[in-house]
């Protein structure tokens, strides 16, 4: 695991919390990895940013597989996957994972769940695995 992704997890106590950036769960330290969130790591070097990136301001500390879902929702729903990025940005600037971000970023995978439910990937498998719907924290 990264230097910057230890920072990270204390800093925004996530170790403490059990959930990441977008409020999925995990069991394991080894399971969250850092998500380039403001500059991907493809362009760091073009913009001249430090570390191919790996900032604490670039940065969400994402569990493997919501990690992988949000990829999946930036290349088939890149609006839904902007507004999951705003949201994520405002939790990096205030310093904390807050209720009322986690809501609204649950709210935005609903809306692409119900959108993209019977889509396809490439393979001809569901878009949207069984495991993406689970390990979300439960919100009121």
């Amino acid at each position: 695991m990264r230097k910057i992704t230890e920072q990270m997890i204390k800093l925004y106590k996530i170790d403490k919390l059990r959930y990441d950036f977008l409020g999925y769960t995990f069991h394991n330290l080894s399971e969250l990895t850092y998500h380039h969130l403001v500059v991907p790591r493809r362009n760091c070097e073009k913009v001249g940013i430090e570390a191919d990136g790996y900032t604490i301001w670039n940065g969400a500390i994402l569990a493997r597989i919501s990690h992988e879902y949000l990829h999946i929702i930036e290349h088939y729903d890149p609006e839904i996957f902007f507004a999951l990025t705003s949201e994520m940005i405002d939790e990096n600037i205030n310093l904390e994972l807050k209720i009322e971000n986690l809501k609204r970023i649950r709210d935005l995978l609903l809306y692409f769940e119900h959108e993209h439910r019977n889509d396809r990937n490439i393979k001809g498998g569901m878009l949207i695995k069984p495991q993406y719907k689970k390990k979300r924290i439960i919100l009121k």
